[in-house]
């Protein structure tokens, strides 16, 4: 028998460890993840893990953590990649899996890190109080300018004839990478609903939303959206809803 996934992530948000619950959940194989323990319980079980040593593993810096058998590693996308062919979501022929890689990297970086940071522009350590001037002005900016390049740029990677017909990044091959697009979505529209709903209305950018719908509606997917596994976003996470930020494009 083989050994269980186990995720080690904190508890109250979807937070990174999100993108490999949702591959779990797709690939509906049974893992263990300590978002049921309380917080102050999964707050010192990631502190343990931390501290690595055991088995040869290091030490990480933060969550998410994946354990599986003696193996415990860190990192959201070395997570991903980790997984990736173990759960067929990692394409089929040679080079897909990191042709995935770069595409969820990329959600990542344009629709999760720099999301962040329109609430954090300044430190993270401090409050979003104490730089709510710099965070109202960069979420205008990101709104404006950011938010349509990078809808246009998923726009073109699913308009682009090399990837062959189908709903998904890769064509007819459903990825991770869809499932993490889809969760940079979710989040993305969480912080910023005016700002989304606005770039659905524009039609622009038709193909990025029926890909959201579509994964959404996946029946794995569906169901644990639908239980109390699926936990809702909290402004203490990374995505944040704050009205002053809550801004839409001239």
């Amino acid at each position: 028998m083989s050994a269980p996934y186990e995720l080690i992530y904190y508890t109250g948000v979807p937070g990174r460890g999100e993108h490999v619950r949702l591959m779990l959940e797709e690939a509906g194989v049974p893992y263990e993840d300590t978002q049921f323990l309380s917080f102050d319980e999964a707050r010192k079980n990631v502190t343990s893990w931390l501290a690595g040593g055991e088995h040869g593993n290091p030490p990480y810096f933060a969550p998410p953590l994946f354990k599986h058998g003696d193996l415990v590693i860190s990192q959201t996308p070395n997570i991903l990649l980790y997984l990736g062919p173990k759960l067929g979501l990692a394409g089929s022929r040679e080079n897909d899996l990191y042709k995935i890689n770069a595409l969820a990297l990329t959600a990542l970086d344009l629709l999760c890190n720099e999301v962040h940071d329109t609430h954090h522009p300044i430190a993270v350590m401090l409050t979003w109080e104490e730089q709510k001037g710099e965070s109202k002005r960069r979420s205008k900016y990101w709104v404006q300018n950011r938010l349509p390049t990078v809808l246009a740029y998923w726009q073109r990677v699913l308009e682009n004839e090399e990837r062959g017909s189908g709903l998904w990044l890769l064509g007819d091959i459903f990825t991770y990478a869809d499932l993490v697009l889809f969760q940079c979505l979710d989040g993305t529209n969480y912080s910023f609903p005016k700002a989304i709903k606005q770039a659905r209305e524009t039609g622009k950018y038709d193909k990025v939303f029926k890909l959201y719908e579509d994964v959404k509606a996946r029946p794995n997917i569906a169901q644990y959206l639908a239980s109390n596994r699926r936990q809702k976003e909290q402004d203490w996470g990374i995505y944040r809803h704050y009205d002053d930020n809550d801004v839409i494009a001239e």
